[in-house]
């Protein structure tokens, strides 16, 4: 009897036009990933029965078998039990290469981004240096990721979706990019859809064209969240040819109802939704479970790739094995200023320069368009120059000696911007300075990788502060917070200013009003419900996602 013909019937339908836009490789692989598929009919032999017999038994055992694996296997990994959090880290090193463990359950204990630790407060210190680098009380805040019954529930079906998946496109600089990718998590949980690997797009300002894959671990981020969402690397064939929806706009404040009643007929009908332009909109006030899994993504999800990661743990440890450092992130680059609104404070010539790209780029300037720039500076919106920043510090007690990182871009004005900081605190570093000849070459103008590095190195500072609010300095804020409460300093900008100005002050009573000014806006846990409802909870995690476990941490670094 001759064997029946090969039948091939193929997945691939044509692209449609708005896929031309993207990179061609991923859609390249995934033809040679998926050949034709090829139906035999069945041949049959004449075998005896008792044949048949024992490999249907085998089936119904094996069948069996799984059914059993599946009851005694835990089906969600974000509420492990007390004992699994408090279990020993394992043995391979902090930063090894994830790709042979893609299929390994991911133990948030371990899979958080973890600073180096405090140095304790040295015996030699005088009480006003004791007092700056002592630890804020974190009040027994610990993390607490555990989600509802319900929500477990529904992740069997939603872990596995094959057939809806939402495609985002994430706008500006690093840390305003991981806030809309946190959001998009999120947005696919609701919708139920699959996840394509966030597209990240090239900023009219940093100029940066790093993909996904050269920030962020995307096995780690794939095995973090794989009882959550079902992340993929790229569309699947049987998806090409779909006509997706696509949204570049999306109103302020919008609930996951909003989301579901816009996108959720469309997307069950053609299979693929693309949004843009989606920073901050969806609602900072989401159900329990949602605000636990975007601290999920924030910190625990969203991982450096290695080599990124290794080299800004090695210029942390440059530095912290001389002793505790202060990380200041300085907001001093000409974007700032002309955004702000504000007054350079380097004289005429600079602040003429920046008038003139404000004249010519009006759409730059941020909200408050009727105010002047005294108005701006009294109603404290405008960032601290480098005079103001080591004033402060020096006032709160960091001493003359103390190791200060500089994280953030080129100031506006270059050296002459920097140099009422370098003045009193001479040992100020930056990345450049603590890199060794040829470590920051794979990342020039690459904004992104050199912002990441900034991160890296502050998140183990002892004291970090802000010149200015952003979204650096708010997840800097959230992350330190859910790390054990790391000593973070928020400027009170209007409360400063006419102290600033007053020069009949001493330093002496200068010292005593800051200190008192800023007693509780050093890293303590703020409640975030008593915040506004702007509030993010990955700035703020506490009670969403830190409770009160005791004396012992939930988190092991």
């Amino acid at each position: 009897m001759a064997r029946p013909r090969n039948i091939k019937i193929s997945f691939i339908k044509t692209p449609s036009p708005f896929f031309t836009f993207l990179p061609v490789s991923p859609f390249t692989s995934l033809l040679n990933k998926f050949p034709s598929l090829r139906i035999h009919r069945p041949y049959y032999s004449s075998r005896p029965r008792s044949y048949l017999f024992v490999f249907f038994l085998l089936i119904l055992l094996s069948l069996l078998g799984l059914s059993l694996l599946r009851l005694v296997s835990v089906s969600q990994d974000p509420s492990p039990s007390f004992l699994t959090l408090l279990s020993p880290p394992p043995s391979h090193p902090p930063f090894a290469s994830p790709s042979s463990k893609n299929h390994e359950p991911v133990v948030l204990s371990r899979s958080a981004t973890m600073p180096l630790p405090a140095h304790p407060v040295s015996g030699n210190a005088t009480a006003e240096e004791a007092e700056f680098w002592a630890q804020p009380d974190g009040e027994g805040y610990r993390p607490c990721l555990d989600f509802t019954i319900q929500y477990r529930k529904a992740s069997a079906k939603i872990s596995k979706e094959k057939q809806k998946f939402l495609m985002v496109v994430v706008l500006g600089g690093l840390n305003q990019q991981k806030i809309q990718i946190v959001d998009a998590v999120v947005i696919a949980r609701i919708l139920e859809a699959a996840l394509v690997v966030p597209v990240l797009a090239v900023d009219q300002i940093w100029k940066d064209e790093s993909e996904f894959s050269e920030i962020f671990d995307v096995d780690h981020f794939k095995r973090t969240l794989q009882a959550d969402v079902r992340v993929v690397s790229s569309l699947p064939s049987t998806h090409l040819g779909s006509k997706p929806t696509i949204n570049t706009q999306m109103p302020d404040d919008v609930s996951p109802l909003w989301i579901r009643t816009k996108f959720l007929k469309e997307l069950n009908r053609g299979g693929v939704l693309i949004l843009q332009g989606m920073y901050s909109k969806l609602s900072k006030n989401l159900p329990l479970d949602l605000q636990k899994l975007r601290c999920k993504v924030a910190f625990h999800a969203l991982r450096f790739v290695s080599p990124i990661e290794e080299l800004g743990d090695q210029f942390a440890r440059r530095l912290w094995i001389k002793g505790p450092y202060i990380a200041l992130h300085l907001r001093l680059e000409k974007d700032v200023w002309v955004r702000s609104g504000c007054l350079t404070g380097l004289g005429p010539e600079h602040d003429d320069i920046i008038r003139k790209i404000r004249e010519s780029q009006p759409q730059l300037l941020t909200d408050r368009l009727n105010m002047t720039n005294t108005q701006r500076r009294l109603a404290g919106l405008c960032p601290l120059n480098a005079l103001q920043v080591a004033r402060l510090i020096k006032a709160l007690g960091a001493p003359r000696t103390a190791q200060v990182y500089r994280a953030g871009g080129e100031p506006f004005g270059g050296a002459q911007a920097l140099q009422g900081l370098v003045e009193e605190f001479p040992n100020v570093v930056t990345k450049e300075m603590l890199a060794r000849e040829g470590e920051l070459s794979p990342y020039i103008n690459r904004s992104s990788a050199m912002a990441a590095l900034d991160y890296i190195v502050s998140l183990s500072s002892d004291v970090f502060l802000p010149s200015h609010g952003g979204n650096m300095g708010s997840a800097m804020q959230g992350h330190r917070a859910y790390v054990g409460h790391r000593k973070f300093v928020k400027p009170n900008h209007r409360g400063m200013v006419g102290f600033f100005e007053d020069a009949s002050i001493s330093e002496a009573e200068f010292s005593s009003i800051m200190k008192k000014m800023h007693r509780r806006h050093q890293g303590q846990p703020e409640n975030r419900i008593n915040k506004r409802s702007s509030s993010d909870v990955t700035t703020f995690p506490v009670p969403e996602c830190m409770c009160r476990h005791g004396n012992r941490s939930l988190l092991r670094s």
